[in-house]
């Protein structure tokens, strides 16, 4: 495994994380999984046993039993992994039961504490932005938290560029803790990320995390173009996230995947995630799996070496077009970029 520094703090974390969206099978994410205690051990053992440090979860998942799982399994060797989680959607019908307000941030930490079976968060994200709460309020209800020591470095999920500068310029002006890192989907079919996510990364010095690093299962090559969805799938079972815009050109991106895959005597899975870790500010990839073989497979990406001709290919597939104002930036500003412009305009022509 392969261990990367999280933004800028001093906590290393490891290169492909386990993420426990499939743990519990309550409601809606029935459709995504449904892993019980036996079974979320043994990928929980294996993950372990293969380097992975960090473990990501939700008080939100399966309604908190995905946390709770997560804590039953971890519970007498919690000291040797870090654990996430994450706060701010809804968790009751009651009109403080969802944001980021002072009320609902220390509530559902205290909550996620009891279910994890520990004395503190190594990651507390902001799962979604919340428009009501002021930024003030939120990060002072974080600076409370990791002072009191419940919470080790907080972070956003899910912001849009604007959100984020808003929450840091907050904290600085308060002297209020700072996010150290950013939880986003960002895949070859979903580069929107670029636009301002990866270069405010780097920029700000943000370390980030990629949720569903493979379109939920689309980019692993187990689907393709004109061929039935896979029986047992999130797609089959009706989930609909991340939502895919332009079929074609993911049935491209896919060809190419397996192209690259070829050459290299590997899956397309395992490319796909190989690219990831090529991408700046990039600190780890949270992956799922219904057994240990899928993960073993993904932790082969580690292995992985692209060379400049693949990622060539799989940039000219993939890239967005430049809208504006970077396609004006780009003609007229190139010779002044700073390392967060080049996040985005290093790119294939």
């Amino acid at each position: 495994m392969e261990y990367r520094t999280l933004g800028r703090s001093g906590l290393k974390v490891s290169a492909l994380s386990m993420g426990t969206f499939t743990f519990g099978g309550a409601g809606p994410f029935a459709m995504v999984g449904s892993q019980q205690v036996p079974e979320a051990r043994r990928l929980v053992d294996c993950c372990i046993d293969h380097g992975v440090n960090l473990f990501d979860t939700a008080n939100m998942y399966s309604t908190g039993l995905s946390e709770q799982i997560l804590g039953e399994v971890l519970d007498g060797r919690r000291d040797q992994v870090l654990v996430t989680s994450k706060a701010r959607m809804r968790t009751g019908d009651g009109p403080n039961d969802e944001g980021v307000s002072r009320y609902h941030l220390i509530r559902e930490c205290e909550k996620t504490l009891q279910n994890l079976r520990t004395d503190h968060i190594d990651i507390y994200y902001m799962h979604e932005w919340d428009g009501v709460t002021p930024v003030e309020e939120k990060m002072a209800a974080l600076d409370t938290l990791v002072s009191q020591g419940k919470v080790r470095y907080v972070g956003c999920s899910n912001y849009s560029g604007w959100h984020i500068m808003k929450s840091l310029q907050a904290s600085e002006r308060d002297r209020n803790v700072r996010f150290v890192t950013q939880q986003i989907h960002y895949t070859l079919e979903a580069r929107e990320a670029e636009y301002e996510l990866l270069p405010i990364s780097v920029d700000q010095g943000l370390g980030v995390l990629v949720w569903s690093p493979l379109a939920a299962g689309l980019l692993s090559g187990k689907h393709r173009r004109s061929q039935p969805v896979a029986e047992g799938s999130r797609q089959a079972a009706g989930w609909t996230e991340p939502p895919i815009r332009d079929q074609d050109r993911l049935w491209d991106i896919v060809d190419v995947l397996v192209s690259v895959g070829e050459k290299h005597g590997v899956e397309a899975a395992q490319i796909a995630l190989a690219w990831l870790l090529t991408r700046p500010a990039v600190s780890s990839l949270v992956v799922g799996g219904s057994n240990e073989q899928q993960f073993i497979n993904n932790f082969r990406a580690i292995d992985v070496k692209l060379d400049q001709d693949d990622l060539d290919r799989l940039d000219r597939v993939s890239q967005p077009p430049l809208i504006y104002p970077y396609w004006h930036q780009n003609q007229f500003a190139r010779d002044r970029f700073s390392d967060g412009d080049w996040a985005l305009h290093n790119r294939a022509e």
